[in-house]
């Protein structure tokens, strides 16, 4: 008898548990089916590199390969915004994309940063330049980073903020572009070692100021660490000369592989 009231307990107790452990998770599943998601940023948010563009986003370039958009579709969020715009500074996020925020608004993510710093005209000169045009115009870059960017991201961030107040706010930063120390063609050593220190200094200014406003800050490059160009398995785009806009952008790959997993992360 005393033997059946034991196994009547513990049962009881397993129930109770696995039942509480049910409810947890559906409430979960129910908190994440519910929040509204705003994806706002620059291509490596749009999906610039990966194809697959929805048509009416025109020059932004939104794709159905990018992160946000595979979050929105794994989740079925009670809304989903896809802002995100090709070539969008700051400026722009603060002029174009904060639209669709509003108290109800449970989930942001955003890259920003890159195009005020120059990435395209720094990309550009390590290109075509010597070693030394190359890293001249990285340590312009690297002032203005230390210098103008970060009151400008304050800026954006102080008003994502504003506008949506209970948000989980999701700041993701850039992958470091190129495994170092292996025979590779294109750029040299020298190039390659600047332009990942270069990524890295802008990562840390970010972080910063995501930090500062209670931010969460979304670190990709664990995620790209051996799928960097020159890694044999890269997903970032080379230089694309037919397509030079979705050069040194994520592939589908880093998109999915390398994006998507950080936000769900920190989401």
């Amino acid at each position: 008898m005393r033997r059946s009231r034991i196994v009547v307990f513990v049962s009881s107790v397993l129930l109770a548990v696995g039942t509480a452990l049910t409810g947890a998770a559906a409430a979960q599943a129910a908190e994440t089916a519910a929040t509204s998601y705003v994806a706002l940023g620059d291509s490596y948010s749009s999906g610039v590199g990966t194809g697959s563009y929805i048509s009416s986003s025109g020059d932004c370039k939104r794709s159905t390969k990018a992160y946000p958009y595979l979050w929105a579709a794994a989740n079925s969020p009670s809304s989903f915004s896809f802002n995100a715009c090709s070539g969008a500074r700051t400026d722009d996020v603060l002029s174009g994309q904060l639209g669709p925020l509003n108290s109800g608004t449970g989930l942001v993510s955003i890259s920003v940063g890159g195009n005020d710093a120059g990435f395209a005209d720094v990309m550009t000169t390590c290109v075509l330049s010597s070693d030394s045009g190359c890293i001249d115009r990285i340590n312009t870059a690297r002032a203005y980073v230390d210098s103008t960017l970060p009151g400008k991201l304050d800026s954006v961030y102080s008003a994502i903020r504003t506008r949506a107040p209970s948000a989980r706010v999701v700041v993701l930063g850039y992958p470091r572009f190129y495994k170092l120390g292996t025979t590779c063609l294109g750029l040299s050593e020298t190039k390659r070692s600047a332009i990942n220190a270069a990524s890295d200094h802008l990562n840390s200014a970010i972080a910063t100021r995501a930090a500062a406003h209670g931010f969460v800050f979304g670190d990709v490059r664990t995620t790209f660490t051996g799928h960097e160009l020159c890694s044999g398995s890269a997903w970032l785009n080379s230089v694309n000369w037919l397509n030079i806009g979705e050069s040194y952008h994520p592939t589908v790959n880093g998109q999915s592989g390398g994006y998507l997993p950080v936000l769900n992360s920190n989401d």
